[in-house]
């Protein structure tokens, strides 16, 4: 495994390069974000993504989480959001807010669990939305532990736990840790609360009321 320590605030160019270069040749990696440390693969990549829930041992029909640089990588690699999720976007990220939206046919199918929806959000971290932005889209981020296991924000957890079964470890120190991101599915006219979480879900819907 290789460790890639760098900064949370100031992320070196070039061990995010290093990071981004093995994810687009197919790695796993343990990468910070706003909560927790999650694991990284590239979502159209099917081979990386099987591997990915090898390494989690985690269920087939279980969907994975992605993070991205900004909204403009979303929309490019998702699709135009609608006027809620856009909403919900302008008011809420960078941060711990998930937005579950319609799921392109270029996605490895196993990213959407079947659903044919895809769970996304801009996390307020500089070294993840520098890495997001370095590999040109989003990144599977489903929390590092294998299932069952507790999810950390320390990456000294992640080495023990994880170490022998990924590719890369990008450490940015502990993370904040704390709840995890509140996740709403906007598919529809109107909010609807899927997990609590950071976000309050009082604040999700007086935003979703602005025009």
């Amino acid at each position: 495994m290789l460790h890639l320590p760098l900064s949370a605030v100031a992320p070196d160019p070039s061990a995010i390069g290093r990071a981004a270069a093995l994810l687009e040749q197919g790695s796993i990696a343990a990468i910070p974000t706003d909560t927790l440390y999650g694991l990284a693969a590239n979502p159209f990549d099917g081979t990386a993504v099987a591997r990915l829930f090898t390494v989690k041992d985690r269920a087939k029909e279980r969907a994975l989480p992605l993070v991205a640089a900004s909204r403009a990588q979303v929309e490019a690699a998702l699709g135009a959001l609608s006027p809620l999720a856009s909403r919900l976007a302008d008011a809420f990220w960078p941060g711990p807010l998930t937005l579950i939206v319609s799921a392109p046919p270029t996605l490895a199918p196993e990213v959407t669990g079947g659903s044919g929806t895809v769970a996304v959000r801009v996390p307020d971290h500089a070294a993840t939305r520098a890495l997001c932005d370095a590999c040109g889209w989003p990144l599977t981020a489903t929390s590092a532990n294998r299932s069952g296991a507790p999810s950390t924000a320390d990456p000294a957890v992640v080495e023990r736990t994880l170490g022998a079964l990924i590719d890369v470890l990008v450490d940015a120190g502990r993370t904040p840790g704390g709840p995890p991101s509140t996740i709403v599915d906007v598919t529809d006219s109107e909010p609807r609360l899927v997990r609590a979480g950071a976000t309050p879900w009082d604040a999700v819907l007086t935003a979703s009321r602005l025009e």
